[in-house]
Formats: structure tokens, sequence, C-alpha cells
């Protein structure tokens, strides 16, 4: 396979299904694509019933194109990542892997169009991101939950109403922002800097207001992220953590247990939002994201410093923070139900607390008058021990 033949190869996988996430290329599987969350083998022309492993080799190596550092990470470390191009139809965020002694390759469409925080359906608390001046803000959740999508969009936010300077740290650049009211500096890794710590450390020296970092990945990327935040930059950032209280966890984690009462008050004082997303099966076909947000209080802060405890939790105070534009993912949920967007199965699955997020469907069910239950009519059982009353009497 030439590179012509990888370009017209994925333009057919491109153009098989509507809402494709995902390519998949692994061996002894057929081309396969990801749409609405389910992955399908793609008919080609000749067809390809089952890549061999020179197949998949082949396609990779013409995506990694001689360049010697991807082959390098690929062969000791055995993944690399990397952007590809299809001129004129779409980019792609790629990840290239060793499994079993053979090459396996993802490749995520990434959009040409920079979302907005209204056309993503974002919560108010995204906007009030978007207005901070300093501190750490941490978008996470599970892979491929649109961490990188919703900070695009806050980046968008700050590029239409603020006049500030703004470095990018990425792995690879996803989202290729316009020149707008800020001026925007996009690195990637491997081309522009080679560690997100080095990167981060250079960032300082560019009189930045706003950094995003595209991963906190180890202790010197939160240290750096932490001095810059606590020098007056605003720095977004995403961790792979399904919600605050691990999150915050992850983060002290990363540190010597000695070391640990300093980080925490250093924490502390610098986070300011942490947006937990999950997607979820949406009525009709497609996903949609839930939420869960906190934003800094006199409360969270001292979780942060002491750690949670009975009946001082991060839910428990995000719970009674909703007027301050806090949410828990069960509030979200419900939110999402009463809007008919998933379905009641879902809503549970899905859950954090069932019997919150069952209470709340009931009540939403009886609003419309809607049966909550499938117990039917009561009524006394006048049978009951009788047979056994009458033959004591015999």
């Amino acid at each position: 396979m030439r590179k012509p033949e990888i370009d017209h190869i994925l333009t057919k996988m491109l153009e098989s299904y509507p809402n494709i996430s995902d390519f998949i290329i692994t061996v002894n599987k057929p081309f396969q694509v990801e749409s609405t969350g389910q992955l399908i083998g793609v008919n080609l022309r000749p067809p390809f019933e089952k890549l061999t492993p020179f197949q998949t080799e082949i396609f990779a190596l013409n995506l990694i194109n001689q360049d010697h550092r991807l082959m390098e990470a690929l062969l000791k470390e055995g993944s690399c990542d990397l952007s590809y191009e299809l001129p004129g139809i779409a980019r792609f965020r790629v990840n290239i892997f060793s499994q079993l002694g053979n090459i396996s390759i993802v490749l995520r469409k990434l959009e040409s169009k920079v979302p907005s925080c209204a056309e993503l359906g974002l919560p108010e608390a995204y906007y009030k991101i978007a207005r901070e001046k300093n501190g750490i803000v941490l978008v996470t959740g599970a892979t491929g939950t649109g961490k990188t999508t919703s900070l695009a969009a806050i980046i968008n936010e700050i590029n239409d109403n603020s006049s500030v300077h703004i470095v990018t740290l990425e792995d690879p650049v996803e989202y290729t922002h316009p020149q707008k009211n800020s001026t925007i500096n996009q690195r990637e890794l491997g081309k522009d800097f080679d560690t997100f710590a080095n990167g981060l450390r250079a960032a300082m020296r560019q009189a930045p207001k706003v950094i995003l970092v595209g991963e906190m990945r180890d202790r010197e990327s939160v240290e750096i992220a932490l001095s810059a935040a606590e020098t007056g930059h605003l720095v977004l950032s995403t961790l792979h953590t399904v919600d605050a209280g691990q999150t915050i966890n992850r983060i002290i984690g990363m540190f010597p247990r000695d070391e640990e009462s300093q980080i925490r008050v250093r924490l502390a004082d610098a986070i300011r939002w942490i947006a937990c997303q999950r997607l979820l099966p949406k009525v009709g076909g497609g996903r949609i994201a839930a939420f869960e947000v906190v934003s800094t209080s006199l409360r969270v802060k001292d979780v942060i410093l002491h750690g949670e405890s009975e009946g001082k939790t991060f839910n428990d105070i995000i719970t009674q923070g909703r007027a301050f534009g806090m949410m828990t993912f069960d509030d979200c949920i419900i939110d999402l139900f009463d809007k008919s967007l998933i379905a009641e199965n879902t809503a549970m699955a899905y859950s954090t607390n069932r019997a919150i997020v069952n209470r709340g469907i009931d009540a939403i069910k009886k609003g419309r008058g809607q049966q909550t239950t499938n117990i039917g009519t009561l009524e006394v059982d006048k049978g009951y021990g009788r047979a056994k009353s009458d033959s004591w009497r015999k």
C-alpha cells in the first residue's frame, strides 16, 4: 500500500456510515469504524475480510512517513501519537501501537470547525470558566468523552470575548483555532516541544495569560502548572478521572507522602473548577454528555485540605451548591431524562447514586401522570393461613 491508496481507503471508510468517530485497524479483522458508539466493518473493493500483520504494518509506516522520532517511540515504548490529514476532507488524531507482536492503529476523526459552548450544549459553568483570570481548571473523564472538544469550546469562548495571549501544548493539535480577538499559538508534542513539562516551563517565558495543557501526565507537569497558576496564569488541562474526588486524589497520589500537606494547600489555592464528563446513549441514536461540575468555595477548599469524610464529601457539597453553578452527575442525568433525551434504563445504568436518580425519575413520571410502580392493586389475602388453622382444629 502506498500513500494514495491509504488516503483512498480512509476516504471510503469516512463515507461508509454517518456519525463516525473512530477508525480501528487490527490484524484478523476487517477495516472498522465506530459509528454512534458501535463498531462496524467496512466493505471495500477489493475486500479486506481479515487484515494481515504485513498490511497493518505497511499502513502504519505510511502514516508515520519516515518520522524517526515516531519510529523510535513505537519501537521503545510500544506506541506513538501523531496527526494525519486528508487534504480538504478531514484530520485525524492517530495512535499506532503494538499488540501481541502485531501493529494496530486507531484514528480519531477531528472536527474541522472549532465548536462553541452553545453548539455543544455545555452548562453555564463552562462560560464562567472562560471568564476566569487565573488558577487551574480541570476537565476530566474517560477516554473519548469529549474533554478536548470541551476545552476547544472554552478557548473559542475566550478567543471571542478577550484580547489575550493563549499558548496551547497538545498531543497532537486537534482543533486549529483561528486568530480572532486573542492571539493563539498552538504547539504540538514532538514537533514543537519534547515533553509537557518542558513545554510548560517554556510557556512561562512566552507571556501568555492562558495556557492549555493537553494532559497532566506526571508530577513535574503538575508542579509547573501549579506554579503557573500561582503566578497569575489561567491553566486549562485534562485528567483521566471520573469525578472530582478521584481527580484530587490522583494529583495528590503523584507526590511523595511527606509532600502531601503542601500539595493540598497549593491545590486548595489554585483549583478554580473541576468539570467531569460522561457520554450516554441518546434516545433515537447518538450520544449525549452528562456533567459533574464543582467550583471553588470555602467548603471545597476544606475538603481538598483535609480529605473527604462522613457528611463532608464532594458529592454533598456539589448537591448543596447548585445555586453557585455546581452540578452532580445524578442531577444532570435526571434533567436529561426530563427532557426525554435518555431512556430510564440508561439513566439508572449511568447514575452515581441509583436511589437519588430513581426518586427523581419517579417524580418526573408522576408529574406526567405516568405509572411509577409495577405493583398492581393491593388487597387482603383472606385465605392466608386458613388451611393451616382448619387442620389444627381437626
